[in-house]
C-alpha cells in the first residue's frame, strides 16, 4: 500500500493522545512505509501524568527504528536535499494549528512540513484541539483550503463538556495518507460523529 515510502510524523503537544496515537506506527510498518518521527520542543521536556518526553521518546524510536528529529536544524533537510513522501502530524495541537495557517516556523515539526509543501508533497493533519469550532475554526478552514494539505477525519468528541473540541480519528491515518499520495484526494467522509 505504501511500500518504500518514507512518511514524516510529527507530533505535538497533545499529550492525551499518545497512548492512541504512537501505536498507530506500526500500522505504517505494515503497509511498507518508513517512518521518520519528528517533535516539538514541549514532547521532549514535558513531564505529564500521561508520561515524560523521554518515555515517550524511547517508545517512538522502537517502533520507528530511527532517531527522533527534535530541532529546526535537524528539520530543514526534509526540503529538496532529503524529501519525504508525505507528513503527518497526529496528534497537532490548537497552538500548532494557528503557528501553521499563518506560517509560523518555529518547531522542527513545522519546518518539516514546511519543507514538504516546498517539495509539493501532501502535508495531513490530525488535529485534537479544545478550541477548533472557537478562535482557532478560522485556521482550520484556512488550512482545509491550501493546497496539499489533508486532514484526518475528525468530530467532535465530547459536545456536551468541550462544545468547541475536534479530534481525528487516528484509525483512519494511514488511509488518508494513502489516499492523499496516490490520488492527490481528501478522505470522506470528513466530518465524523463520535458521540451517540
Amino acid at each position: 500500500m505504501l511500500t518504500g515510502k518514507r512518511i514524516g510524523l510529527g507530533i505535538t503537544a497533545s499529550h492525551c493522545t499518545y497512548e492512541d496515537v504512537i501505536p498507530k506506527i506500526q500500522n505504517f510498518i505494515d503497509v511498507g512505509a518508513t517512518v521518520v518521527p519528528i517533535i516539538t520542543h514541549s514532547v521532549l521536556h514535558a513531564a505529564t501524568r500521561f508520561g515524560t518526553g523521554e518515555e515517550w521518546i524511547a517508545k517512538i524510536e522502537a517502533l520507528t527504528g530511527e532517531k527522533v528529529i527534535s530541532s529546526i536544524k535537524e528539520a530543514e533537510p526534509f526540503g529538496p536535499s532529503n524529501p519525504l513522501d508525505a507528513m503527518v502530524i497526529a496528534p497537532m495541537t490548537g497552538n500548532s494549528i494557528s503557528k501553521f495557517a499563518n506560517a509560523a516556523t518555529d518547531s522542527p515539526v513545522l519546518m518539516a512540513a514546511k519543507a514538504t509543501l516546498r517539495n509539493g508533497s501532501p502535508v495531513v493533519l490530525g488535529i485534537s484541539t479544545n478550541d477548533a469550532l472557537g478562535l482557532n475554526g478560522i485556521n482550520i478552514m484556512k488550512l482545509l483550503n491550501a493546497k496539499n494539505i489533508y486532514f484526518i477525519p475528525f468530530g467532535q468528541d465530547a459536545p456536551l463538556s468541550k462544545p468547541n473540541s475536534l479530534i481525528a480519528d487516528f484509525d483512519q491515518m494511514v488511509d488518508t495518507v494513502h489516499a492523499a499520495i496516490t490520488q492527490k484526494k481528501q478522505l470522506q467522509p470528513l466530518l465524523i460523529q463520535y458521540f451517540k
